[in-house]
């Protein structure tokens, strides 16, 4: 079994680089790693000259905050609508399409 040593951790030893957080050159250098602490640890930063500018997520985080794009909250919202009784015929222009010159 390996053992993690201090300097195997992002950030050990260094006050400027904490737990779940990466400089760039670490990250490239240890991406699989740093994806890998995204899904069991949480969301891993970062950091460029000190700075945030990048977070990386697990797609089940991913997912969790931006929402699955299924279409179905619009469906719920128009199922809501109090005039759910209208009957409308949806009119479409057959004419075929105009040849643009270029």
């Amino acid at each position: 079994m390996n053992k993690i040593s201090k300097t195997d951790t992002p950030g050990a030893g260094r006050p400027d680089n904490l737990p779940g957080q990466w400089l760039l050159h670490e990250a490239k250098a240890r991406f699989s790693e740093l994806v890998r602490r995204a899904r069991t640890e949480g969301p891993q930063r970062v950091t460029v000259h000190g700075r945030d500018e990048a977070v990386v997520l697990s797609a089940e985080d991913y997912r969790r905050i931006n929402g699955e794009r299924t279409g179905a909250a619009l469906i719920e919202a128009m199922q809501a609508l109090p005039c759910r009784e209208l009957d409308f015929e949806a009119i479409r222009d057959r004419a075929p399409g105009l040849k643009v010159d270029s």
